[in-house]
């Protein structure tokens, strides 16, 4: 057997190894800045707190960390992978130091021999590169000009020192003091840009749902975790299959009544993770019970065929066409009806609710996005709040009437299919009465032909091609055999044939041209407002504006993020607010005036924003009261803080934000 005499790898205490008084870590200047946000520093502390709390064999593994001798100076260890979680740890314990003092002198060591070399007491253990390493340090050793000063080791240092306590410090200490790791040093001769890569290349990454099955089962015994393998998870798998992940996802939406999100982040799992923070073995049971049964209503979602209803099934049908997005609040209301809470009709009158929005909305150009979270919140209060707030977000007959005189017709198939009521759609095809490309010769009289048409006759044709009145459903076989024929040839061969009403009518048609059209069109119009009503007469939101609760939590401070908004209504003032910053700023200090002691409640559940004193370096502003407002929080931080306070003081629902063009491309 041979050994690796150039690498060195050992599983370590971080804590004990941070400690050890040979332990001086320099980061290279190739690194990358120190990255990591709020978001992560919360994942962090949320770990350590869990193995704080668990029995004295808990240990929590945080990877690898790899570093090399410098060659220069064999005291100092270069840190090359493994810098973001060190330099975290490190502004967590800087943050205990500060927050205990001097109390306890054997406390206070045991922090220090983490953050202060032992051979000169001036310099921190963990050095950054030299463009922010006097930064890093200011934090660390609690060095202040009292100047205002931004950055990550500022921000991130600020959030611990706001969310640990001095009652919960001593606790933290003992969470971090359960971390553990494999530290792998190289010596000379070894591949460090080779090591670096195979560590950090180590195939597909996890996707959420299995980091959530991993999650899940971890901690359990093995006969525990067979048990919810094969009674919970593996039933959850059969019934959504590939879709496992949208499950999770629609899951999370339904039961928290927040928006979830998936790109760019491990957002369905994080949200799963904040919704589920503990689980142990009797608990679990209780929930993976819960899931087990949501899955199997979202079996009858993704295939209605199994549902024994015919007319809950056909409806179920509909919605899959196009209406995917509601799934949250579609499995709710199935599920309600499921255990005998929401009558047949019921069911069926908000299933129809929710096809007449979301096609309302395609047909007068507004989005369907970010609508589901809030028509869960409102279900939450009842039938009647739930009508009221699907009427204010589905567009007004008199909107749907002007927009299908000229839009293209969405979902064509559906809305063709449901009019003429063809309850099945396999064997029928859309047929443009007037095509979309008319040859020379097509003809809508039979006398004139399209090369005879004017210019502007032409352009009219095409502009109304696709709107209603000139679409219908045709079976196959009639529709091959008159494929891009003149009017009297499909009159006569095809519509006069069919067996769908629609197309007996247009049998009776003279000829075909934009006036046919725009007649036809308000007939079917009429009939399209019949289908697809509007629960209630209330007044209509403002369409651009979404709800505070459904504002998009960006995180860090990306590009353009100083225009994302137009305006923010605030209980039916009109602020000209444009960016989160100012958002936060104006909330709290309204707040602080109009409902303190909810702002009061707020902040000290959730550390901050206001505190007593400036504890820390950083950007504030004094209130009345003694009290001072912390303004450096991260974008996704700010925006978590605006949409927590508003709801401790019950204001979320009079609160909407209006999205600029730059806001809806961010």
């Amino acid at each position: 057997m041979t050994s690796a005499t150039n690498i060195h790898a050992t599983a370590v205490n971080t804590i004990a190894w941070l400690s050890a008084p040979e332990t001086n870590i320099v980061v290279p200047v190739y690194q990358r800045q120190y990255r990591w946000d709020i978001g992560g520093c919360e994942q962090l502390l949320g770990d350590i707190r869990a193995v704080a709390g668990s029995d004295g064999r808990g240990m929590h593994f945080i990877g690898s960390i790899l570093s090399s001798r410098d060659a220069g100076d064999e005291s100092e260890l270069v840190l090359i992978d493994g810098q973001q979680r060190i330099t975290t740890i490190v502004l967590l314990t800087a943050a205990l130091r500060h927050t205990l003092g001097d109390a306890d002198p054997h406390l206070a060591a045991e922090l220090d021999a983490v953050l202060v070399r032992a051979t000169d007491p001036g310099r921190t253990k963990l050095r950054p590169h030299r463009a922010w390493a006097s930064v890093f340090e200011d934090v660390v050793l609690a060095r202040t000009d009292g100047m205002p000063r931004e950055s990550r080791f500022d921000d991130n240092y600020a959030f611990f020192r706001s969310q640990v306590s001095p009652d919960e410090a001593r606790h933290i200490w003992a969470g971090l003091r359960k971390l553990e790791h494999v530290a792998i040093t190289l010596e000379a001769g070894a591949h460090a840009q080779q090591i670096f890569e195979s560590l950090n290349s180590t195939g597909e990454p996890l996707r959420d749902h299995e980091l959530i099955h991993n999650y899940v089962l971890m901690g359990l015994t093995h006969a525990q975790q067979t048990e919810i393998e094969d009674e919970y998870w593996a039933v959850i798998e059969q019934n959504t299959g590939e879709a496992i992940g949208s499950f999770w996802r629609h899951h999370l939406v339904m039961t928290t009544g927040r928006e979830v999100t998936v790109a760019g982040e491990r957002g369905v799992y994080d949200a799963f993770r904040q919704e589920y923070p503990r689980l142990d073995v009797d608990t679990l049971r209780a929930h993976a019970a819960r899931w087990r049964a949501h899955s199997a209503v979202y079996r009858a979602l993704l295939d209605p065929r199994e549902v024994d209803d015919p007319g809950i099934a056909r409806q179920l049908a509909y919605l899959n066409t196009f209406g995917r997005g509601m799934y949250p609040l579609v499995m709710r209301a199935y599920d309600e009806h499921r255990r005998g809470d929401l009558s047949r009709d019921r069911l069926i009158e908000t299933l129809e609710h929710i096809q007449a929005l979301l096609l309302r909305r395609a047909v007068v150009g507004i989005p369907n996005d970010r609508l589901v979270a809030r028509l869960c919140r409102a279900r939450d209060d009842g039938e009647d709040a739930f009508e009221h707030a699907i009427s204010r977000i589905t567009p007004s007959d008199e909107r749907v009437r002007v927009a299908l005189k000229f839009t293209d017709l969405p979902h064509a198939a559906y809305v063709l299919g449901r009019l003429a009521q063809v309850d099945e759609l396999d064997g029928l095809e859309v047929d443009h009465i007037v095509p979309l490309s008319p040859s020379d010769d097509w003809s809508g009289d039979g006398v004139r032909t399209w090369a005879d048409y004017s210019e502007d006759e032409q352009n009219s044709h095409r502009a109304l091609a696709q709107s209603l009145g000139n679409m219908t459903l045709l079976e196959q076989p009639l529709a091959e055999r008159v494929f891009d024929a003149s009017f009297p040839v499909k009159r006569d061969k095809a519509y006069a044939r069919s067996d769908i009403a629609l197309n007996r009518e247009l049998a009776g048609q003279p000829s075909w041209g934009t006036g046919a059209i725009s007649a036809r069109t308000g007939a079917l119009t009429e009939a399209f407002i019949g289908v697809w009503g509007r629960p209630l007469a209330v007044l209509i939101d403002d369409d651009g504006l979404t709800p505070i609760l459904d504002a998009r939590r960006r995180r860090g401070w990306p590009r353009g993020w100083e225009r994302e908004f137009d305006y923010v209504e605030y209980r039916g003032e009109h602020w000209e607010v444009h960016d989160v910053r100012h958002l936060f700023h104006r909330i709290f200090t309204r707040l602080w005036a109009d409902a303190r002691d909810d702002v009061r409640s707020y902040s000290a559940r959730r550390g901050g924003p206001i505190f007593p004193a400036r504890s820390w370096n950083g950007r504030w502003e004094a209130l009345d009261g003694g009290a001072f407002l912390y303004l450096g929080w991260d974008a996704k931080y700010m925006m978590t803080a605006v949409q927590g306070v508003l709801v401790e003081a019950g204001l979320a629902a009079e609160v909407f934000v209006k999205y600029s063009y730059i806001g809806a491309a961010m």
